[in-house]
């Protein structure tokens, strides 16, 4: 207070009279040790995240994975796959010590303790440094997680004719396949016919009927008499009706030539 000039109020010297915009800490007194998680941080992320999405997506173009028909529960030959993802437990499972009377060992125990480790690895080596020779521990427990899903992921694909499965089990386009739901036999194959062969006679549960040389004889006898597995008296209608149904089934493979 001074006499005749009012009040005057002090300023604390702890509190900056000008206001600063919110900008990360200044960590340049600890080189190496810690960083700003934005921008720093956050932009190294997104650099490694882009190269590695960049890169699969031109792998991807460069090697689409084959698309195959439809489930054929009737062949017994067909040998299925996971998709390459699970291939390397897929392969594991055909070792002597994961599989048989060890089945759980390989199912659960084994992939169980891998990615358990894997998510205790950090935890479990949790130094101050970053660089790899000071993570030896995180370091080692990843590499060798990957060298093993590396290596049985390709043991078990060298073994499969990729492009051969492809072309063996590749569906018909529907576009080559005109259906005429006015033909008197159409009515006879939905009832009878398209729960297994689909509504294009694409198949499905049973085999794919469009491609077929058979003449209408033949198709007459195989839907009373049955074929494989395919059981007898799967038509049950007239004879008028099993001739409707076998020209219908004829005039489809014309139009799909």
């Amino acid at each position: 207070m001074h006499k005749g000039k009012g009040m005057k109020f002090v300023g604390d010297s702890r509190i900056s009279a000008e206001r600063k915009p919110n900008i990360p800490k200044d960590y340049s007194e600890y080189p190496g040790r810690t960083e700003a998680f934005w921008p720093n941080f956050l932009l190294k992320e997104w650099l490694a995240g882009s190269v590695f999405l960049v890169g699969f997506l031109c792998l991807t173009l460069a090697h689409p994975s084959p698309l195959e028909g439809m489930a054929d529960p009737t062949d017994a030959a067909y040998i299925p796959l996971p998709d390459w993802y699970f291939l390397f437990l897929y392969e594991l499972l055909k070792y002597e010590f994961a599989s048989g009377d060890f089945i759980l060992l390989g199912m659960l125990v084994l992939p169980g303790l891998a990615f358990g480790a894997l998510l205790l690895a950090p935890f479990l080596d949790n130094g101050p440094g970053r660089r790899p020779h000071q993570r030896p521990v995180a370091v080692g427990m990843m590499l060798l997680g990957l060298v093993s899903v590396v290596w049985l992921t390709y043991t078990s694909a060298s073994h499969v004719d990729w492009e051969s499965r492809a072309e063996a089990n590749k569906p018909i386009p529907a576009s080559e396949v005109t259906i005429d739901t006015e033909h008197p036999g159409y009515a006879s194959y939905e009832n009878s016919c398209v729960a297994c062969h689909g509504a294009e006679l694409e198949g499905g549960a049973g085999p794919a009927l469009v491609g077929s040389d058979l003449s209408a004889e033949e198709i007459a006898t195989i839907a009373v008499e049955g074929i494989g597995s395919m059981p007898a008296d799967q038509f049950q209608g007239t004879d008028e009706e099993l001739e409707q149904l076998a020209d219908f089934i004829v005039t489809v493979n014309e139009s799909a030539e």
